[in-house]
């Protein structure tokens, strides 16, 4: 009996738990001047960056409790910086970090980005998603998954470990794996990949210690 009733408290602890962090919406839109974006990811679990389809930068946060005051836009005379300040859980306990996952759903962030400005993305511990942005775009983290679907313009990707995804369109590529897998439309490489395109200048540089690399050409 006494089992029982402690795995209904249990499972109702957990619902409660759940519906607390239930993450929730803010939105953020502004125009700007530069044509270099630079963006951290510090305090995200998940990014997703976007083509956008009007001549603002939109942002949209999705947390605990998030309002515009937690994406920071500040413009420089030659970049735009957007980065996030997202608050800590506080009433985080062993008990339920012992019965759910271990990686909890701080943040997510989109951003949608006017084509044709230069983007670079920072972080740690951080999953990526480029739904085909079509812009120069450099990637600098620690650890991830980085989607890259169709790679539209010149690339410099540097991850120490993880799994890299995308699709090559008439581009130049070097791709570097130490200690990991590189295969190029499912052909196993060996540490170094790289091959010249004559009829573009688009170039894709790529380098990874422990990574991955899956790409194929379109």
């Amino acid at each position: 009996m006494f089992v029982l009733t402690f795995q209904k408290t249990l499972f109702f602890f957990l619902l409660i738990s759940f519906a607390s962090f239930s993450q929730k919406k803010a939105i953020k839109n502004f125009t700007v001047t530069t044509k270099q974006i630079s963006i951290s990811t510090d305090g995200l679990d998940d990014f997703v960056l976007k083509n956008s389809e009007t001549n603002f930068v939109e942002v949209f946060l999705y947390a605990e409790n998030p309002n515009k005051q937690h994406i920071i836009v500040e413009e420089k005379s030659t970049e735009t910086e957007i980065k996030f300040k997202i608050p800590v859980f506080k009433n985080e306990e062993e008990i339920f970090r012992k019965y759910i996952t271990k990686r909890l759903k701080r943040a997510t962030a989109t951003i949608k980005i006017p084509n044709n400005t230069n983007v670079s993305i920072f972080g740690r511990n951080i999953n990526i998603a480029s739904k085909s942005y079509n812009g120069n775009l450099r990637i600098f983290i620690e650890n991830g998954i980085v989607k890259l679907d169709t790679i539209q313009q010149n690339l410099e990707l540097k991850v120490y470990a993880g799994n890299i995804t995308g699709t090559l369109k008439k581009t130049s590529l070097k791709a570097v794996s130490k200690f990991g897998k590189i295969k190029i439309d499912g052909i196993s490489h060996q540490k170094e990949y790289e091959e010249k395109e004559t009829l573009t200048a688009k170039e894709i540089d790529i380098t990874t210690i422990k990574g991955n690399i899956f790409l194929t050409h379109q």
